[in-house]
């Protein structure tokens, strides 16, 4: 595998375990913010205890499928790097 090719799946693995995340932490910002506005409370922490309730909960229920795949993607990467040299 080249150096480029690993560089590749590197992001794209990267992207496929960091989507769910960001994707949720978007909507639940996106929801808090109309609910802020309609409300007009400007606390910070109506919004960052949500988001972080958020953040965790989607770690909760996908980090084992996350570290799987980082996992399997690293243990690639080490065994075709002794090509590389």
């Amino acid at each position: 595998m080249s150096p480029e090719a690993l560089l590749r799946e590197g992001l794209a693995v990267t992207g496929t375990v960091g989507a769910p995340l960001f994707v949720a932490l978007i909507v639940a910002g996106l929801v808090l913010c109309v609910l802020k506005a309609s409300t007009q409370v400007n606390d910070p922490a109506v919004s960052s205890v949500p988001k972080l309730l958020v953040a965790a909960g989607v770690l909760w229920f996908l980090g084992g499928w996350m570290i799987s795949r980082m996992a399997e993607f690293l243990a690639a990467a080490i065994s075709h790097m002794g090509g590389m040299g």
